[in-house]
């Protein structure tokens, strides 16, 4: 199966997006793939706001990303637009560290108004970055999201099941892709 860089673009410890994706992770883990996660606030600032490629978690961040077949990437939209700390990572990497990779695109956020920011933000910068592959991402609001006491989440049944179907389509595209990058490897 497919290894896949499971990337929570939030800046907040506690964020439900950063939840979210553990436990999506989850789904693709039952599913037989691979799932290294990517907490993008654990680079250093210094790293990030300083440009600096060459310090060493930028350098690991971009290994991992040259390491996956696949790319889960979670953001939670903040005036309209993904998060800075996505941003500015995104910005570190190499021109095209998305070359060949099948990529899903999920965002989290308090208003349906920020609904358009996955195609009209986030997925130009992915084809820029040379996806093969974007799978149609979802937006999911955060009153969906119930973070329960001891840490587990949970998600109203209508967000469940739009959200299994999505990553279930990403694992769908990566079984027919990763065979083939192997093969050109």
């Amino acid at each position: 199966m497919a290894t896949v860089l499971s990337v929570s673009g939030s800046p907040s410890a506690t964020s439900r997006t950063g939840r979210l994706l553990r436990h999506l992770d989850q789904r693709l883990l039952a599913q037989g793939h691979q799932v290294i996660p990517l907490d993008v606030r654990g680079v250093p600032a210094e790293a990030l706001l300083g440009a600096d490629v060459r310090h060493p978690a930028i350098v690991e961040a971009a290994a991992l990303f040259a390491r996956a077949d696949g790319v889960l990437i979670g953001t939670p939209i903040y005036k309209a637009s993904y998060s800075g700390v996505l941003k500015a990572l995104l910005d570190l990497l190499p021109q095209h560290a998305l070359t060949g990779k099948t990529v899903l695109p999920l965002a989290t956020g308090g208003s349906t108004a920020h609904v358009l920011a996955i195609d009209y933000a986030l997925r130009p910068v992915l084809h820029s970055m040379g996806a093969a592959h974007v799978v149609q991402g979802w937006f999911t609001l955060d009153r969906d999201i119930t973070v329960r006491e001891d840490g587990s989440l949970s998600l109203a049944p209508a967000t469940a099941e739009a959200l299994g179907h999505a990553v279930d389509r990403f694992s769908a595209a990566l079984d027919r892709t990763a065979p083939v990058l192997a093969a050109a490897g």
